[in-house]
């Protein structure tokens, strides 16, 4: 019998700054979890400054790699789903603003979309201490479009992004 096709690897970045941040993140990987995808790793939580113009409180992130079933719109449309499920309302919220869930795919196995819900490997991925960090805690060799992450953290400020302890499993 032929061997079961690999499922793609995918890396999640989940953040939040309202609310029980943690209990919130851990809530969004069970969601996912049960909805099919595989977490094979999980960084550390991180305490990090917001990010835009709008005043409000430090976020927590994370990033998870995941074995996914979907393809990568149908992963957007479960992380989506999962988001609206514990609270989040997108219709409501400034961009960049506050909340209670986000949860962003960052890279897709090797694979790049660039549809107007869509773009992959994110498209601020290299721009953003916040998710390189834990990022490379868990794939301190991987690269964006043929940029090592670790070469494009390199060139940011991430002092603001601090460990804060392992994730709520």
């Amino acid at each position: 019998m032929p061997a079961e096709p690999a499922l793609p690897l995918a890396y999640l970045c989940l953040g939040a700054n309202l609310g029980d941040r943690a209990g919130t993140m851990a809530q969004a990987l069970a969601a996912l979890e049960a909805a099919g995808l595989v977490v094979t790793a999980r960084s550390s939580l991180y305490e990090t400054p917001p990010w835009g113009p709008i005043p409000q409180p430090s976020y927590l992130n994370q990033v998870a790699a995941v074995l996914s079933p979907f393809d990568p719109h149908a992963l957007l449309d479960l992380a989506l789903k999962v988001e609206r499920r514990l609270g989040r309302d997108r219709s409501r919220e400034v961009r960049f603003g506050p909340r209670a869930i986000d949860i962003d795919i960052l890279l897709f196995a090797k694979e790049t979309v660039a549809t107007p819900g869509l773009v992959l490997p994110h498209p601020r991925l290299l721009e953003r201490a916040f998710a390189l960090v834990p990022l490379l805690e868990i794939a301190p060799e991987i690269t964006v479009g043929g940029m090592p992450a670790r070469d494009a953290l390199a060139r940011l400020d991430a002092s603001g992004v601090e460990r804060i302890g392992p994730s709520r499993a």
